[in-house]
């Protein structure tokens, strides 16, 4: 089979597309025709050995499919031959075959097609787990979202909206802001000129935002933490503009809360937890409130275009490979 493999840490563009041997069905898992394949961060990482995950050479990135079982590993009893499934496989998704364990299958429902289910898991699953677990957001709130263009951050004002809050979408430029305000967003802000929190503070009366999900990190963090409300929380998504250095005497002047959001950890700890957040999200995506925002598709042969608009911020929404 085909797969985008990393043989040694590197850049993005140092590792290649090539054949390797087909994956086998060990016991417990399923051998999966890949149709689609969702990009995300953790994969720009994964190949530079800068992920907190490593996994043994060769790999190949990609953690979340949509595709079709072909083979059926011993003690397999939940999947057939023929089933449409989604799967979180942490890595090897950017290939025509992946093995899976058949735990972290989910069927891909009736009203989604393989790109939506590759775009899917990851962004949806860490958004309502954010916004739902960890920011406990509630209706006639007010939630800023940072990235609103990016892949994480469309996901963000899709369910913030239909969690029932007020959403206000930050982004660096007006492409990435119309696609906000065509997704929901209340309110749109460019904080390229960097007063984020001037212009979160006027749109808010003076008190700042009660929930704020940060998927960009280095300053911008920074600049929630002077616009987060009295007893609000800002959670942790990501730092892909750097690793700040926490301020904790605004988290104690603002008697705000950091919460970090580490959805992978949330997954195999509280797996029924993590079920039923997916049964309420494939309910919203039926009811037609949710849409995977795929901007852009690829080839497998483009699996390096691919990856490296996620590296290079040029990405819009979500990315996804079609094999």
């Amino acid at each position: 089979m085909k797969a985008y493999v990393c043989r040694e840490f590197g850049p993005v563009d140092s590792h290649k597309v090539e054949e390797i041997e087909d994956p086998r069905a060990e016991p417990g898992m399923v051998i999966m025709d890949v149709k689609a394949a969702g990009v995300s961060f953790p994969d720009v990482l994964i190949v530079q050995g800068k992920y907190q995950f490593q996994p043994p050479f060769p790999f190949s990135p990609g953690g979340e499919v949509a595709g079709i079982v072909t083979e059926i590993g011993e003690g397999v009893t939940d999947w057939k031959v023929g089933d449409r499934a989604i799967a979180m496989t942490g890595n090897g998704g950017i290939a025509e075959k992946v093995a899976a364990y058949a735990a972290t299958l989910m069927p891909l429902p009736e009203s989604m097609g393989f790109k939506d289910g590759a775009a899917f898991p990851l962004n949806y699953g860490t958004t309502y787990y954010a916004l739902k677990q960890r920011g406990e957001l509630k209706p006639g709130e007010t939630l800023l979202v940072t990235g609103a263009g990016g892949g994480v951050g469309t996901t963000a004002i899709e369910i913030g909206k239909a969690m029932g809050a007020r959403v206000i979408a930050a982004a660096s430029n007006q492409e990435k802001l119309d696609i906000a305000k065509r997704l929901g967003a209340d309110e749109v802000v460019n904080y390229g000129d960097g007063e984020l929190k001037e212009k979160v503070k006027a749109l808010t009366d003076g008190q700042g935002a009660d929930v704020i999900y940060d998927a960009v990190g280095g300053d911008i963090f920074m600049q929630c933490m002077r616009c987060i409300n009295w007893k609000g929380r800002v959670l942790v998504i990501g730092f892909p503009a750097g690793i700040p250095a926490v301020p904790t005497n605004l988290a104690l002047l603002k008697g705000c809360s950091i919460v970090g959001v580490f959805w992978g950890r949330f997954t195999g700890t509280e797996p029924e937890e993590n079920a039923k957040n997916f049964d309420e999200l494939f309910a919203l995506h039926a009811e037609g409130k949710l849409k995977p925002e795929i901007t852009k598709s690829y080839s497998l042969d483009e699996a390096i275009v691919a990856i490296k608009s996620l590296e290079d911020r040029t990405a819009t929404g979500k990315v996804v490979i079609e094999i």
